[in-house]
């Protein structure tokens, strides 16, 4: 079974940088795709950022490109989310999703397994 837990959010001003961090339980190295999805009140999930087994791929949403990182450390197996350059409109609850397949993409639809979720509030 695989747990989920992310930390790191908060809340900052427009312009800073926050990372999130999501810590896997149970043997997700090299296995599952992971990614992180997020959704702000009255809005539904979008993804965020999706990241292969091996780190080797990834893909983002056009709203994070050049702003957002996603990595992976599989032996420590958690999944990060570096995210510069912060905008009020990335205000959301982001959460962590793995799922045991080679790639997922950006489709929340696809992951079984999902975090609980951590604050990120940006303010003007």
């Amino acid at each position: 079974q695989v747990q989920l837990v992310e930390s790191g959010g908060g809340s900052v001003q427009f312009g800073e940088s926050l990372r999130l961090s999501c810590v896997a339980s149970g043997y997700i190295s090299q296995t599952y795709c992971m990614a992180w999805f997020r959704q702000a009140p009255g809005k539904e999930r979008e993804g965020v950022a999706s990241i292969s087994p091996s780190g080797r791929t990834t893909t983002y949403a056009d709203s994070v490109k050049g702003r957002f990182t996603i990595s992976r450390d599989n032996a420590k197996g958690i999944l990060y989310l570096q995210m510069n350059t912060l905008k009020p409109e990335d205000t959301a609850m982001y959460y962590c999703a793995a799922d045991r397949s080679s790639w997922r993409g950006l489709d929340p639809n696809k992951y079984n397994y999902w975090g609980q979720g951590t604050q990120v509030t940006v303010s003007s």
